[in-house]
């Protein structure tokens, strides 16, 4: 079982910055970690939740972003730490939404983007002002 809880959400002007968290727990997320491909998703009110950016796993630390954030966010693990970023740039007001931390075992971070992920985090909230 690995459990994940996201933090760092918040409210933010337009063009700021916000870095989000998610830590693994749980007897397999944290003796594991590395052997999970992680991703965040995000879903905006009355839309579908939406890949946002990936991770592989294991120590190669490829990423994969989706178009609407490519150059904007930056996802990235730090394995001793059992924890994945991702570091928000340039923010749009149409980046408000709930944003959630997923794994799955051994994928890669292509992969992520189009498999369903084993594990979800609870979401946290990011709000983007004008």
């Amino acid at each position: 079982q690995v459990d994940l809880l996201e933090s760092g959400g918040g409210l933010v002007p337009a063009g700021g910055s916000l870095k989000l968290s998610c830590k693994a727990s749980g007897r397999t997320g944290t003796a594991y970690f590395r052997n999970y491909g992680m991703a965040w998703f995000r879903q905006a009110p009355g839309r579908e939740r939406d890949f946002v950016a990936s991770i592989s796993w294991g120590e190669n630390f490829d990423t994969y972003y989706s178009d609407d954030v490519k150059g904007r966010f930056t996802i990235s693990r730090d394995n001793a730490e059992n924890t994945v970023y991702l570091q928000m740039d340039s923010l749009k007001l149409e980046d408000t939404a709930i944003y959630y931390c997923a794994s799955t075992p051994m994928t890669s971070a292509q992969a992520m983007a189009t498999v369903k992920p084993t594990y979800w985090g609870q979401g946290t909230q990011v709000t983007v002002s004008s």
